[in-house]
């Protein structure tokens, strides 16, 4: 439930086989409109969901996330007074099993500092499904653009460099954390695919050309940092067994995640500690110059690289 009741609900059916295109169907209720089509995979179907919309804004909802009662009405107040943002975002809570977990790790920044952590060669750390988009604006810049689970990593930059990007301070989401999601199940290939986005970022911030993902995957392969890999796996396993009661393997996984990646886990921690603390996604853009035959191999100029924008 919200306490705003003035919206419409359009939800696109991506050729489910599992009987929500008919559940869906079923609900009688006028602020709802249903669009099915054939499989065509996340990028295209909130592409298409972007054109088909009938509002100027679009707030994102997955299918296992919760919004809080005041979030429609919070985005609401925010685009009165910001009527020309591409972009808002808010904080998000880990839950699962019914219990309120960590936060979501979130950039927490003014507009400003969010192009220049952008211009110095860092993604954003947004949660996805916190994001109300300016439809307009969005299409603009390209809107969503390859199937990588990291397609709204790729969106953040863009939007940040052409557009005012606003956080609302507030909660507004509870981001479901399970074994079976598909950032948990592959969270390596998506620390690789997150480095082929900000190799997007710095290619188009230095003026090179980028490769495309199947050239340099195995060069970006190399720039993985595997202990933070590991801590972070172990981490989320932790919240997942805490939330299920099973409280000494929560533990385990605790310390192994400490184990892997001591700063890292320390970071983590203190994130939920410090209101000043603007995290950020990626490594030192300066990594990216040790392989630089391999991901700009074209490139004369890549050896003499302005790095003064880099933090």
């Amino acid at each position: 439930m919200q306490t705003c009741n003035d919206f419409e609900v359009l939800a696109i059916d991506d050729g489910s086989t599992d009987g929500s295109l008919e559940y869906l169907l079923s609900l009688k209720d006028k602020r709802l409109r249903v669009l099915s089509q054939t499989k065509r995979g996340l990028t295209q179907t909130l592409n298409r969901m972007l054109r088909e919309v009938d509002t100027p804004w679009l707030i994102r909802q997955d299918a296992d996330d919760v919004s809080y009662p005041r979030r429609i009405q919070l985005i609401r107040d925010n685009i009165r007074e910001f009527a020309d943002a591409g972009m808002f975002y808010s904080y998000a809570r880990y839950h699962s099993n019914g219990r309120s977990l960590a936060t979501f790790r979130t950039t927490r920044a003014s507009p400003e500092e969010l192009r220049r952590l952008t211009q110095s060669g860092y993604l954003l750390a947004i949660c996805h499904p916190t994001v109300t988009l300016n439809v307009n604006k969005t299409l603009a810049i390209g809107a969503y653009r390859f199937d990588l689970h990291v397609e709204d990593l790729d969106l953040w930059w863009r939007m940040a460099l052409n557009y005012e990007i606003r956080l609302v301070p507030e909660m507004t989401v509870g981001f479901r954390l399970n074994e079976r999601s598909v950032s948990t199940r592959n969270l390596e290939s998506q620390a690789v695919n997150a480095l082929y986005v900000q190799y997007l970022l710095l290619s188009h911030l230095w003026g090179l050309r980028p490769q495309a993902y199947e050239i340099v995957r195995e060069a970006l392969t190399k720039l993985v940092d595997r202990g933070r890999l590991r801590s972070r796996h172990r981490i989320r396993l932790a919240q997942i067994d805490s939330a299920k009661g099973n409280y000494v393997m929560a533990l385990r996984h605790g310390l192994a995640g400490i184990r892997a990646a001591p700063l890292h886990f320390l970071t983590r921690v203190a994130y939920e500690f410090m209101s000043d603390c603007a995290a950020v996604n990626g490594v030192n853009p300066r990594v990216f110059t040790q392989y630089r035959r391999l991901l700009w191999p074209h490139e004369n100029g890549c050896s003499d690289l302005d790095f003064q924008a880099a933090r």
